[in-house]
């Protein structure tokens, strides 16, 4: 059980996405303060069997009806938090009306939901990627937002949405900019599993433990130290306690705030697949490939406003660390 932070006894909160791979260790959390998850989450990406803490209702937010009618059926709620999206962004760039579709009308009926009811607080999941090609790190959340693939379009019209429903109707939140989540629960009961995968760290862990043949770096001509990516990589269980923190400061009085959430290191493709294969004592097999559109060279956080707004610092996000839970819960879930 992961320590209790703030309690919550009593609270109900709609997690919408509550079945993907933040989202049900942000329900864990939630739970483990004693509070109460509602999974909303249509399981298009999200898995039933990831729904351990309280119950679920499987709705689609671009059905406005439905979500409508999932919302009056809990509408003493106060906080949602939003978590779903389409999140890959080499398919955003060839499917952009799928993108659009997904995240912008699917949180469009959410915030026009929440309007019926008693909830007013909204912790929503944005992304660093809002802020598109930049050389100045440790980026601040002043820095201007010119996002670079249709995936980061699509959370900075969201975010823009949130902030008319703040001025004209009084909605508070919390936008949470995320870094690249990574990690696992240390139960190793959840974990990241994506279909198909296309995040770095598992895709890495599956070409160790022999279940790809080999995987590929895309992009080794960056204007880095080794010439691959460097992003900054924060435990899944840091960001669930920025959600938990995010209530915290609401309680406190904070009605409006865009905070990074990353650690402030930034750490390159190259070093992830080292990390690995000291962790694992297994070579990870990679070769290299042409770079991606919409991928960008760096992106590591400035942690400052988190820490001032939001009391929160990274507790879980040492490489090792990330490595390491993410591993133990890949073996238990391939069986090795």
């Amino acid at each position: 059980m992961t320590k209790s932070i703030y309690n919550l006894q009593g609270r109900e909160f709609i997690v919408v996405g509550g079945g993907g791979y933040i989202g049900s260790h942000v329900c864990k959390m939630i739970d483990d303060n004693s509070g109460t998850p509602i999974t909303f989450d249509n399981f298009s990406a999200g898995h039933k069997h990831a729904v351990k803490w309280g119950q679920y209702v499987d709705v689609d937010l671009r059905d406005r009806k439905a979500t409508h009618a999932a919302f009056q059926k809990h509408k003493n709620v106060k906080t949602v938090i939003h978590l779903a999206s389409s999140i890959e962004v080499g398919i955003g760039e060839k499917q952009p009306a799928e993108f659009y579709d997904n995240n912008v009308t699917g949180a469009l009926n959410l915030l026009m939901a929440m309007r019926e009811t008693d909830a007013d607080r909204l912790i929503f999941s944005s992304t660093c990627a809002t802020y598109g090609e930049t050389t100045n790190m440790p980026l601040l959340e002043t820095e201007p937002q010119n996002p670079f693939s249709v995936y980061g379009k699509t959370k900075l019209a969201i975010e823009g949405m949130i902030q008319s429903f703040h001025k004209a109707y009084g909605l508070n939140y919390v936008t949470l900019r995320y870094f690249n989540a990574s990690g696992a629960d240390d139960s190793g009961e959840i974990g990241e599993e994506h279909n198909p995968e296309t995040h770095l760290i598992p895709i890495a862990l599956e070409a160790a433990a022999g279940r790809r043949p080999r995987m590929k770096i895309f992009g080794t001509d960056y204007g880095t130290p080794d010439g691959t990516c460097i992003r900054d990589y924060i435990h899944v269980n840091d960001i669930a306690l920025a959600h938990i923190k995010s209530e915290q400061a609401f309680d406190n009085g904070l009605s409006n705030a865009e905070v990074n959430i990353g650690t402030g290191v930034g750490i390159s493709n190259l070093e992830i697949l080292q990390t690995i294969e000291r962790v694992t004592g297994k070579p990870v097999p990679y070769d290299a490939a042409p770079r991606r559109d919409g991928d960008l060279t760096q992106l590591y956080a400035d942690g400052t406003r988190a820490k001032e707004l939001l009391e929160f610092m990274p507790q879980h996000s040492n490489l090792e660390n990330i490595i390491k839970t993410a591993w133990n819960f890949h073996r238990q879930k391939w069986d090795l």
